[in-house]
Parts: structure tokens; C-alpha cells; sequence
């Protein structure tokens, strides 16, 4: 069911801006199943050097926009290599897709390919199960990918993926309820982290002022748990990239966060105060920095709604200041 709607959202949102994005291709067509399946075979040499190839005589890869690899580094440390190419038919030289290379740091390979909009609808569900397959075995490929295919199409498709509400208004409920799940985690005034549910009264916590993004401490009075409900929640994935073009290759470090809150729960953002469920992919919010111990605007990613399943959700009452901070992003106090 949450594969065909993720189709159904892609075949809404996503159409027009494939579309514009892939003006390039003059005469696109479909890829068959058996096209995609043989295409994700397919090998390339020397990813410095192979520009241009060519396979069965039949098909082509040629480097997307003669784009120079991305070297991507996340919170972890370790460095990913991706590479874009267009596949074409030679026949009539027509797009089929975008094949994408992911080089892990142990040089382990996972292959990509990302169908053009004229694409079966099968064809996009095989490409969602391949790259969500991938994710579970390569920690933050899907994150990775979307910032860069976001970037270099003009387009956030990656989105479409995580932006369609597996959600029904029967399923889950919207109350005036303003709270987290319990697994957030609250950054404490001695520099330790604790779970949202495990937080008591009197424990000392930071709060930030959004506009001089100060840090000080305040003291909880209360943690309010609220009744066992099907919430529903708003899952933020915000991000810091920092790039350094150079003559071979784009070296970028990534950062990112998760944030997940009831729809309703206020946020500061650089356009103002709104609630998390009003905040529009690529808007600004304040997070804290772990390397630079500063508190640094991130820009939202990727916004999810769904039904959070039956669970207790919480809401801290503090002595003062308006804000807290719940995995690393600022927050406001209720």
C-alpha cells in the first residue's frame, strides 16, 4: 500500500519538475522491468576516466552533465563517492534514466537507477525497493543521495520517497495535544543527553535564546505525559552541507539531524515562528553544532508525516526561557 502511494505522490508532485529537470533529454522514453533489471548490471571501468560507454552496442552511459564525482562525508567520519550518468538507448539516442554509482569508504559499489518521468509505475516501485534496500545495508544512503540528486536536478525528488502520508485522518489522531515521542533526546546542562520520558523535575537543561543564540539553563518543573494515543507526527530530516569545488572532484561535509513532533508543536524558523507541521522543505531552523559548538541554521531536507502508532507522548514545563533543545534542534517551549 505505501509503495503505490508514494507513486500516486510522485505522479502528483513530481511529474511537472521531472519534467523541467530533465529537459535535456529530447526524446525521452520508458525503460522496461527487463531494461532496469540488465542496466543495474552494468559496469564501469574506471569512474575517473570512463566519461563515455557504451554496452551491447544497444545502450550508453554518459556522464551526467560532465559532473565531477561527489566525495560526501557525514557525522561519521567516513567518505562515499557518487557518480551520475545519463542511460540512453542508442537507438534514436533516448533517455531512459539516471544511473547512480555509490563507492562506500571500502570500496564496496551499490547501484542505482533512477528511472525518467515517462517510467511504468513498476519500474518506480522496483527503484524505491532497490534503494531503500540499500539504505538498510548502507547506513544514510538515502539522506546522501537526496542531497546530492536535489542539488543537481533542480528538483527534490529523493523527497517524493519520504514525503507521501502513509497517513489516513481515521488512522491518526490531530489534537491540541503538543508534545514529542518519548525516544527524543534532551540536551542537559552538564553536556549528557536523556531521553524525553525519562526527564524529571528539577533536572537542568538547556534553552537557547533564538535571536542572540545564547545557551543557558533552566530548571524543569514538569513533564507532562499525555494520554497513550495513534498520534500524528511530523519527522523533520534537517541538514548542514559545506562544499569545496575542485578541479577533479566536489567535496562536501554533511551533517544532519531528525527531529519528529506532533504537527502542532511550535518552531522558530528564519521566516518565524510556525508550527513543525506548517515548516516547507528547504526552510531554515536553528540546531546546535556539535564540532563547532555553535548553534547554526540547517536547512530541512526532507519533511514525513505519518501515524506514529499508539504511544504516550510528552511535553517539558520549564522555569524559563522559551526554547529547548531536542536532538539538537532548538525548539520552542509550549
Amino acid at each position: 500500500m505505501y509503495k503505490h502511494l508514494l507513486i500516486a505522490c510522485f505522479v502528483v508532485l513530481g511529474f511537472c519538475g521531472v519534467a523541467q529537470a530533465q529537459d535535456a533529454a529530447v526524446n525521452p522514453r520508458p525503460i522496461t522491468m527487463e531494461e532496469y533489471t540488465k542496466a543495474k548490471a552494468f559496469e564501469v571501468k574506471d569512474l575517473d576516466k570512463d566519461t563515455y560507454v557504451k554496452f551491447d552496442n544497444t545502450y550508453i552511459l554518459d556522464r551526467y552533465e560532465m559532473r565531477k564525482p561527489y566525495f560526501i562525508t557525514g557525522d561519521d567520519g567516513l567518505k562515499k563517492r557518487i557518480d551520475l550518468y545519463k542511460l540512453l538507448a542508442k537507438d534514436g539516442m533516448q533517455e531512459l534514466g539516471l544511473m547512480i554509482f555509490y563507492t562506500n569508504e571500502k570500496g564496496k559499489q551499490y547501484k542505482a537507477l533512477l528511472p525518467n518521468f515517462t517510467a511504468d509505475g513498476k519500474v518506480w516501485e522496483q527503484y524505491f525497493e532497490d534503494i531503500h534496500a540499500n539504505d538498510k545495508v548502507e547506513k544514510n544512503y538515502v539522506l546522501k543521495l537526496s542531497y546530492i540528486l536535489s542539488k543537481e536536478m533542480g528538483f527534490q525528488q529523493y523527497k517524493v520517497i519520504n514525503s507521501g502520508k502513509d497517513l489516513k485522518a481515521e488512522s491518526a489522531t490531530y489534537g491540541n495535544d503538543i508534545c514529542f515521542p518519548s525516544d527524543q533526546v534532551v540536551a542537559m546542562a552538564n553536556g549528557s543527553q536523556k531521553l524525553l520520558k525519562d526527564i524529571k523535575a528539577g533536572d537542568q537543561v538547556v534553552t537557547v535564546d533564538p535571536d542572540t543564540k545564547k545557551a543557558t539553563v533552566t530548571e524543569v518543573k514538569e513533564l507532562v505525559a499525555h494520554d497513550a494515543k495513534n498520534y500524528a507526527i511530523t519527522q523533520l530530516v534537517v541538514v548542514s552541507a559545506q562544499e569545496k569545488i575542485g578541479r577533479k572532484a566536489t567535496v562536501v561535509s554533511l551533517k544532519n539531524k531528525v527531529l519528529e513532533a506532533t504537527p502542532n508543536h511550535p518552531m522558530k524558523t528564519k521566516a518565524g515562528d510556525k508550527k513543525i507541521g506548517e515548516i516547507a522543505e528547504g526552510e531554515e531552523v536553528l540546531c546546535y553544532n556539535k564540532e563547532t559548538k555553535t548553534y547554526e541554521p540547517y536547512t530541512v531536507l526532507r519533511k514525513k508525516e505519518f501515524a506514529g502508532g499508539v504511544q504516550k507522548v510528552y511535553n517539558m514545563v520549564a522555569e524559563q526561557g522559551t526554547t529547548f533543545l531536542m536532538n539538537d534542534v532548538v525548539v520552542k517551549q509550549k
